[in-house]
């Protein structure tokens, strides 16, 4: 476990306003607590991935922030301003999961309908249209588009204007690793000089997209440091094939229908997928067997 740490301590000489300011602060619904004196700040430019598994307090972490749910206790700022104020609400956007936009309007009359909510132009429109390629969509009903396509647009509608901090919550959740990905490439291209608190409850996808963990515990801060300092001792995937082998090159043994392999990490994945491709191996799925933040989260 790494020892909690802030980029700027709360309390420090600093004159500038934290851009994200979450001090002492317990949230919860209905009166029940969900997140407990929970205390970071964030001054600098980057994306800050808030792992922790389902139920920690991520999403409460979030709708705090948004000013969605006013705290029982402590204080949240954007930019030097209460989360709920106005002033702080013009400062950030927010991904929830549901994507909010109607099954029958077209992709680009959905983006203009939420540019004209925000104060956006038709010059933005075009610009998310171009930037998130999403021309050949944009006379489609957002109904007939996939699950990737459709949150290809829903993160352009929050980048139609620009803020100071976005909250994505786990948007690549249910996706196949390769719409994942695409979205994770976007995020990245899209987030220069932003504060981006990306959710997730996977090492792989934080190392991928962050340079900075926020890991919740139980609704309390575990973790506020660099991604690159969480050390984990072994790394397990499985693999399964589209035709059963009687013999698996670099396998440890199997469970199920998926052939096991222990790594030192993610990184080590595309080099095995390739060995295994050399030998004739056809794969049809790859998939973590142990989350890797299992010893953070106990």
């Amino acid at each position: 476990m790494v020892e909690k740490n802030y980029l700027y301590p709360i309390g420090s000489s600093s004159s500038l306003s934290p851009v994200v300011l979450f001090d002492s602060v317990s949230s919860g619904y209905s009166g029940r607590k969900v997140l407990e004196n929970v205390s970071f700040q964030i001054n600098e430019p980057a994306i800050y991935v808030v792992l922790g598994p389902n139920g920690a307090g991520k999403t409460t972490l979030f709708r705090t922030l948004a000013g969605i749910l006013k705290p029982y206790s402590g204080k949240v700022e954007i930019g030097g301003y209460p989360s709920e104020s106005q002033q702080a609400r013009e400062q950030l956007d927010y991904l929830t999961h549901i994507d909010g936009i109607p099954e029958g309007m077209s992709v680009v009359n959905a983006l203009r309908f939420y540019a004209n909510i925000v104060g956006a132009t038709e010059a933005d429109v075009n610009r998310v249209v171009d930037l998130l390629d999403l021309g050949d969509l944009s006379v489609k009903r957002f109904g007939q588009l996939s699950q990737g396509q459709k949150k290809r647009v829903s993160v352009g509608r929050i980048f139609l204007k620009e803020k100071r901090v976005y909250l994505l919550d786990e948007p690549t959740s249910n996706m196949d690793p390769k719409m994942a990905s695409e979205i994770r490439e976007l995020v990245l291209r899209l987030s220069k000089d932003k504060v981006i608190l990306y959710s997730s409850h996977n090492l792989f996808e934080a190392r991928e997209i962050g340079s900075k963990a926020i890991v919740i515990k139980n609704g309390k801060l575990a973790l506020f440091g660099n991604i690159s300092e969480i050390k984990t001792e072994k790394y397990r995937i499985g693999i399964r094939t589209l035709d059963m082998m009687d013999e698996m090159p670099y396998s440890s043994g199997k469970e199920g229908d998926y052939y096991l392999f222990e790594l030192q990490g993610p990184k080590e994945v595309p080099g095995l997928i390739a060995k295994l491709s050399e030998k004739g191996v056809q794969i049809r799925e790859v998939k973590e067997m142990q989350n890797p933040l299992e010893e953070l989260f106990k």
